[in-house]
């Protein structure tokens, strides 16, 4: 579906356009079209690739979707793919996970957006307002679409914080049971994982747009393909100090349960040890005699009671001051 299709020229905007008027203004001198898609056919897809000299392989890529994050250079134009990971509507702890397709050429940028609902009509108000940085032509709007890109991962990496840091309480809070906060902590790892499979590529791809042998279209914005760079080491660092604590937080978690069931045993053992006691004197004297201990003894009865109830107690008294009751 096509969202918008703009010709501009010196930084500024000319005008809504046709696509079928987009070969007469790429044309011209000092200007460029700038095409958004949103989950674009085959057919539509066909028609971009005739009017602005596609390379095949990447048309294909862009139809088929589901690409891992790169930039790929075909002659004078480049070819870069971004995952949007994004909330699902599915539920607060599911992740949807879009993609966008960026074509860029000297006088032309084609984004074809796939699996999202979140636009960038922003980037291109964004641009709009600084004609300046505008007139750096194709190579400043494929820079916005992806810092926008790279903005939206922020809000992703704080909720795995602040959810990580909310199961950590719970483990030494005990509060909640061990399954759970395992499972928890996997589901936080599989998000993390998703989150480190959209990043590190394009970090990677990010890097040879600022340094060495930069593609032409990226000269004039070497600085700020370098500034997206930074935001996205921060990101990965962040996502493997993430990754890094999930696992100790399963370690301390499975040793928060060793130590729970420990703590059960010794008062089972301390139990079982008081009523032992019990059995070994109901043992010696039995339950059948008359005045016990011993034969005939008046008072017998009733300072074997005693004898056996202050044991006991101080069974239980030692227990207690040893923490296992």
């Amino acid at each position: 579906m096509l969202i918008n299709c703009v010709a501009y020229e010196n930084g500024s905007k000319l005008a809504d356009i046709s696509v079928e008027d987009i070969s007469d203004y790429i044309s011209r001198q000092g200007c460029f079209v700038w095409v958004a898609l949103s989950d674009a056919s085959a057919e539509e897809l066909a028609v971009m690739q005739h009017e602005f000299g596609l390379h095949p392989l990447a048309v294909e890529d862009a139809q088929h979707g589901h690409q891992r994050p790169k930039m790929e250079e075909y002659g004078d134009s480049l070819f870069v793919v971004m995952h949007l990971v994004e909330p699902s509507e599915e539920g607060e702890h599911c992740t949807n996970v879009g993609e966008v397709d960026v074509f860029v050429g000297s006088n032309y940028v084609l984004s074809v957006r796939n699996r999202s609902k979140q636009g960038f009509l922003g980037v291109r108000e964004r641009c709009e307002r600084e004609p300046d940085l505008l007139r750096h032509g194709a190579g400043f709007v494929l820079y916005a679409l992806m810092d926008a890109v790279v903005d939206r991962y922020f809000p992703v990496i704080d909720a795995l914080e602040v959810e990580l840091e909310s199961i950590e309480q719970q483990i030494f809070g005990q509060g909640g049971a061990a399954r759970d906060k395992i499972k928890q902590l996997y589901d936080l790892k599989r998000r993390s994982m998703i989150l480190k499979r959209a990043v590190a590529p394009l970090l990677e791809a990010a890097g040879k747009m600022h340094g060495g042998r930069v593609p032409q279209i990226c000269m004039s914005s070497q600085e700020y393909f370098r500034d997206v760079g930074d935001h996205l080491g921060r990101i990965n660092g962040s996502i493997d100090a993430v990754r890094d604590t999930i696992g100790t937080a399963i370690q301390v978690n499975l040793s928060m349960v060793t130590i729970e069931e420990s703590e059960v045993t010794k008062r089972l053992a301390a139990w079982a040890s008081i009523f032992a006691v019990c059995t070994a004197f109901a043992g010696i004297w039995g339950m059948n005699f008359e005045n016990m201990p011993e034969l005939k003894f008046r008072y017998g009865y009733g300072i074997a009671l005693g004898l056996i109830v202050s044991t006991c107690g101080y069974l239980y008294y030692r227990f207690r001051r040893a923490g296992w009751l």
